[in-house]
């Protein structure tokens, strides 16, 4: 056995459930994951070597050969390109001396692209180690580079002032809230979470899961499933314990409303995991954390640790005999972990892998257990809701939609940043808000979402019944090229897919095809056909979410902008589809074609 790996420290999580967190540690002090590293801990967790390595191979950020000094991982997002992307990773390539894929020939540097990192509002962007840089030009490109080849730390230049990495002053530093309005839920300062608590304990666990019913709070995280049903069902399920889990695992492109409210507001987002444990009856809760976001764990920690300080946290809270505590999961770089039966998967340090649903986590979740898994923005209007009720929740929005969404705004507008708008705004409305001046096509809720007609869809609402945003609004103006921007959006689901499902795997190939003969000109309608059908075997036989919503790039632009695709299709000549190219199909085998024919003759 490697006797460094013998000697690491890991987390006080049981050692089978945290495979993760220990691959974490091995990589951040060798640079990468050695095949020697792999056997040590399989023999530590009394696991194969292979199922190890099935945890190492599945994440991105996770890396299996030698690293250079400074691993740089450029953000190549939609809107990325939109902002001096291509001249970015130009500039870093100069500057490094290293390709994107590879090392610089003195070790010095790797680069790789990544997609979305969470940072749209402030594109290009790049992590250098677990310190992000935002706002790139190619001379700043150069003065990063140059001042890491001085032997600075990234975080020494990110942070020149020196501030400590678990503290606010750090993180606003190196990353821009752009908060542009504040509604009547979210960002409230000074709040006294000694008293909102208190007031929780004197009730009884049932009353606070009414008070949530009543509110009518609906999951931020996507699904849009009634929070106070799944907190009374895992109240009512069978098990020896019980977890709280916050998903922030915010992996959708174009959203970025998480990483704001777990800098600006963390202590709502951890009342809020505590009042729901003390609904439910958990005594342990997990904040998986997603590892672009490494930045803000130290902050994290500190805010948690100053938490059991003050007795919000920990063993009889506040005197009332209620057990309560959290511990932060890094994740390692995956789309799909944003499934909340994927994320599960990742907790326990496996692939993550989506699982099959029933049994669903409020039955039998983290380690076999009733898990409740709620996203950030959720937790934090929880922590509202029980200070100022449920009816006054309710009051806002519309009578299916309450309360006021969290919108990730970026792309082609004068604002970018994060607004708070209750639920039944019209989309024109938003539009004027953050400064759209030429919108020609929103994506709403990022490439698994809906892209609509800025023209023509401008009186639609955000509600559940209609615009039913997930946080992510990317804005897209006359001079974009939807096309491409589709086919960057498959290029996406095809990298993110976790494969176990055939629908997805082959799905997302077959559908990114299907544009690229759209973009050649070489499509037919049966290929428009193809997608229609191809997009509901998808819908409905693929195993999570992102199977079932990821020929929408596809098929939301054919009904919002059926021009785009219809004016590039091509009538075929003779029985071949326009897209088959004989030619290149027979190339290299011209003789043997001159006699089949002869023969056939």
């Amino acid at each position: 056995m490697n006797s460094e790996t013998r000697h690491l420290t890991f987390s006080n999580a049981p050692r089978e459930q945290n495979l993760i967190t220990m691959l974490w540690e091995i990589q951040r002090r060798d640079g990468w994951i050695s095949g020697a590293n792999v056997k040590a801990l399989a023999e530590i967790l009394n696991m194969s070597p292979l199922d190890v390595d099935e945890t190492v191979s599945f994440y991105h950020f996770f890396r299996s050969t030698p690293s250079g000094k400074h691993q740089i991982y450029l953000c190549d997002s939609v809107i990325a390109r939109m902002n001096g992307y291509e001249d970015v990773r130009a500039a870093l390539e100069r500057e490094t001396g290293a390709r994107f894929g590879g090392l610089s020939g003195d070790g010095l540097f790797g680069l790789e692209d990544t997609p979305c990192v969470g940072l749209s509002d402030q594109e290009p962007a790049m992590m250098i180690d677990d310190v992000v840089f935002t706002r790139l030009t190619p001379e700043s490109v150069s003065d990063i580079v140059a001042q890491l080849r001085t032997g600075k730390a990234p975080a020494d230049i990110a942070n020149p002032s020196g501030y400590n990495s678990g503290t606010l002053d750090y993180v606003n530093t190196i990353v821009a809230s752009n908060i542009r309005n504040r509604g009547p839920i979210f960002f409230k300062p000074m709040r006294d979470y000694h008293a909102v608590l208190q007031g929780v304990l004197a009730r009884h666990p049932i009353e606070i899961i009414e008070e949530i019913t009543a509110s009518k709070l609906r999951g931020r995280g996507g699904a849009g499933f009634l929070t106070g049903l799944k907190w009374r069902l895992a109240n009512e399920a069978d098990g020896a314990e019980k977890f709280i889990i916050c998903n922030a695992d915010e992996g959708e492109p174009g959203t970025f409303k998480d990483r704001v409210l777990l800098t600006r507001s963390p202590g709502d987002v951890l009342i809020g995991m505590a009042v729901a444990a003390f609904a439910v009856g958990a005594r342990s809760g997990i904040l998986y954390l997603r590892a672009e976001y490494r930045y803000l764990k130290d902050y994290l920690e500190r805010q948690i640790g100053e938490f059991r300080e003050a007795g919000l946290l920990g063993a009889d809270i506040l005197g009332s005999g209620f057990t309560f505590d959290i511990r932060i999961q890094m994740g390692a770089g995956a789309y799909i972990c944003g499934d909340e039966t994927a994320l599960i998967e990742s907790c326990e340090g496996k692939r993550g892998t989506p699982r099959v649903k029933p049994p669903y986590p409020i039955q039998a979740g983290y380690q076999g257990m009733p898990t409740v898994v709620n996203n950030v923005e959720t937790f934090a209007a929880v922590s509202r809701i029980v200070e100022e009720g449920g009816r006054w929740f309710a009051s806002m929005g519309t009578d299916k939609s309450s309360g006021t969404r969290l919108l990730s705004v970026s792309g082609d507008c004068a604002r970018p940043g994060i607004y708070e708008i209750e639920w039944g705004m019209r989309l024109d409305e938003v539009l004027a808000m953050v400064g759209a001046s030429r919108p020609m096509a929103v994506q709403v809720s990022g490439p698994s979402g809906e892209c609509v007609s800025a023209a023509k869809d401008g009186g639609r609402v955000f509600c559940y019944g209609d615009l039913s945003c997930n946080g992510s609004l990317m804005i897209f103006d006359e001079s974009r090229d939807l096309l491409g921007i589709v086919r960057h959006f498959m290029d996406f689901f095809v990298e993110e897919s976790c494969g176990i499902c055939t629908p997805c795997r082959s799905g997302c190939v077959d559908m990114r095809a299907k544009v690229d003969r759209v973009i050649a000109g070489t499509a037919a309608q049966q290929d428009l056909d193809d997608c229609d059908n191809w997009g509901k075997l998808m819908r409905s036989t693929s195993r999570c979410g992102l199977g079932t919503t990821a020929a929408k790039p596809i098929l939301t632009t054919m009904k919002s902008f059926p021009e785009l695709y219809r004016d590039r299709l091509t009538a075929g000549d003779g029985p071949l589809l326009p897209s088959f190219d004989l030619k290149k199909a027979l190339q290299g085998h011209e003789d043997a074609f001159q006699v089949l024919v002869k023969e056939t003759h």
